[in-house]
Parts: structure tokens; sequence; C-alpha cells
């Protein structure tokens, strides 16, 4: 692709760099990332190595000088910010208040206001959209925080993506806000017409035992507990440990596992994967564990959650993905459960109009 036909592109709260792995086909490349945390950092530097990462807390403003200033040398015409929404709380105004960590938005705001990039890209859990932010003594939310300093220089449009519905085989809705100058175009991505399955995603791979090895790569299952293994072993596809009248999850006293209905719980083959959160490496989280396929002695195979191949399939990660080989794995699996699946960040930034002729191509 021609340089010139190519846009750079800011990475702001960048995790793992887990949203920007297809930019660079077609057309972004993210110059300038900044992260506070040194291990997602690093993974950042070694699956983007062309980017300059800037470590360290944006809150800082020697660290913030430094990310703007090497944002303008670069000429950056793209932003993509992902605000850490822990601590966020829809429980009322007023503990919203309490938690600084929601102002993080604002060093976004502070950021387009001086490098005025072409195109703003913002995503995040969809209760992003329900929280409160300060805005002259008034809490408002971010679509009038945005449109009080933005609209008359930006297009700004908000929705909800859900990303099985854009090529990716996991039920995964986001918060998307895209902001472009008004003499711009970016249009939305059209939805697919068909949803991809886990049986469709990952049916052809074979069975493993909790703590058994494939011969292919990232195919190996994780260990766990006697009493786990026992239980899911007993448990069908879609249904949860949790309601079986036998072999139910316990402690070690014997006495029931409290949790909710879709906790130590099977996924169903014809469905779309559930969504993959922080806790994927855990049976006892949401909706965590493999179908499985029914035994001749009556129990159900894969009594274990996805491996990392799988994880990274229903995730939309590249079979050929960059990874180092010493990465811890449940450091990996944690990134990827925060990020938004990449092939819907792709996808929504190729409706950038002057990205469209290359991306067909693509």
């Amino acid at each position: 692709m021609n340089a010139k036909n190519r846009i750079k592109g800011l990475s702001l709260f960048s995790g793992g760099g887990i949203a920007e792995t297809y930019f660079k086909d077609i057309g972004i490349d993210i110059v300038v990332a900044n992260e506070l945390l040194a291990q997602r950092a690093d993974f950042y530097s070694k699956t983007h190595p062309d980017t300059k990462m800037i470590q360290g807390d944006i809150t800082d403003p020697k660290v913030f000088d430094s990310v703007i200033s090497e944002a303008m040398e670069q000429d950056i015409r793209f932003l993509i910010a992902t605000p850490p929404c822990q601590g966020m709380s829809t429980l009322g105004k007023k503990q919203y208040e309490l938690d600084e960590r929601n102002s993080l938005i604002n060093y976004a705001v502070d950021a387009i206001n001086i490098l005025k990039p072409d195109y703003v890209l913002i995503e995040n859990v969809p209760k992003f959209f329900k929280l409160f932010y300060p805005l002259n003594g008034e809490l408002v939310s971010i679509e009038e925080l945005l449109n009080n300093q933005f609209s008359t220089e930006y297009n700004i449009e908000l929705d909800v993506l859900n990303a099985m519905n854009f090529g990716v085989p996991q039920s995964r809705p986001r918060a998307i806000i895209k902001m472009y100058k008004h003499h711009l175009t970016w249009s939305w991505p059209t939805k697919e017409n068909k949803l991809i399955t886990l049986r469709e995603a990952i049916g052809h791979l074979p069975s493993l035992k909790a703590g058994e090895t494939s011969s292919i790569k990232w195919h190996r299952a994780l260990n766990h507990s006697e009493m786990q293994v026992e239980a899911m072993s007993h448990t069908s596809e879609g249904k949860s440990a949790m309601k079986n009248p036998i072999y139910y999850p316990k402690k070690k006293d014997g006495t029931p596992v409290k949790g909710f209905h879709n906790t130590y719980k099977r996924m169903k083959w014809d469905e779309p994967c559930p969504a993959r959160a922080t806790n994927n490496h855990l049976i006892s989280g949401h909706n965590n564990v493999h179908p499985g396929r029914l035994l001749p002695n009556g129990t159900w195979s894969d009594p274990r959650v996805l491996t990392f191949l799988e994880l990274i399939i229903v995730s939309s990660l590249p079979l050929d993905w960059n990874i180092p080989e010493d990465i811890n794995e449940n450091f990996i699996r944690q990134i990827i459960g925060e990020a938004i699946p990449p092939l819907l960040s792709k996808v929504i930034v190729k409706g950038i109009k002057e990205l469209e002729f290359n991306s067909e191509h693509v």
C-alpha cells in the first residue's frame, strides 16, 4: 500500500494492543501508544514493534506531554482510546463522583483538543454510555460531554455493536463512539447475514481432557480440580453443573458451592461463543466450559475451559499471532478478555472513506 494512502494513529489506554491487531492491514499505522502497566506495555511493544510505546501514568503531566509531543511530531490523524472502565458505577451519580478513575476520559478529551485528529474511535463496555461525567458543575452523559466539546468540528456518532454480527464467533457487545471531522466520511459496518457458531469455529479441533496437550499449537487444556472435572463430566451441553442432582460443585466438606445459574456452565455448539471475560480460565466463571460431546458411557467430554487456541479463534485473533513464547498464558487470557475483538475494530475502522479502496484489497 502506498505510504501516502496510510493514516498515522495514536493509541491511548492501549492495554495489550488487541484492538489494533489488524489496523496495519487496512492502512492505519499506530505510531504512538500509551499504557500504564509495564507488563502490558512490554507485550504491546513485542506484538507491535513499529509503534513508539510510552509507558506510564497519563495523569502524570510529564507522561501526557511526552505522548502529545510524540503524536504531534508524527502528525497523527487517527486516535483510538479505551479508557479503563474499572470502578465505573451505575448505582447513582454520587457513587460515580467518588471514583476518580472515571475521569480518565478527560485525558482523551484533552488529547483530541490538542491534536485535532481527523478520526477518533472511543470504545468500551456498553455501560460506558450509562455513566455520568462532570461538566460545568453538572453531571452529563458521555454523548453530552463530547457534543459540548466537539460538535462544531466533528460528527459524533454512538452505537452498541455486537461482535457476533460482524464475523466474530462470539457474542460481545461493545459501546462504540466515532468522531470524524465534518468534511470527512466514516460509515458504519454492515451486519453479516449469518452468525458463526462454535461448531463452525472450533468443532474441528480434537477433544481434550483437563490437563491434556495435543500436537496442535496452543491447543492444550488447562488443569482443573478433580471435583470440577467430575461435575462437568456429568453436565450436558448448554447446562450448568449447579443444577445437577448428584454431581454438583462441592466444597471439600461436601457442601454445595454457591454460584449463579450460568457458572459451571457449558456453552452451546450451535450458537456463537458467549462473551469471553478476564476469568475465561476458570470453570467456575460464567459460561466458560467447552460444549463437550456425549460419550458412550453417558458422561460428557471436554470438562474444561476453552484452550488458548480456541480462545484465539473465538476472539478473532490471527492463528499466526506473533506473541512471545515466554509470556504467561493467563496474562494473555486476561488482556483478551478485556479487549474488543480485533475483527470488530477492524470492520469499524474500514468504514473510513479514504481507506475503503485499500480495504477492498485486504
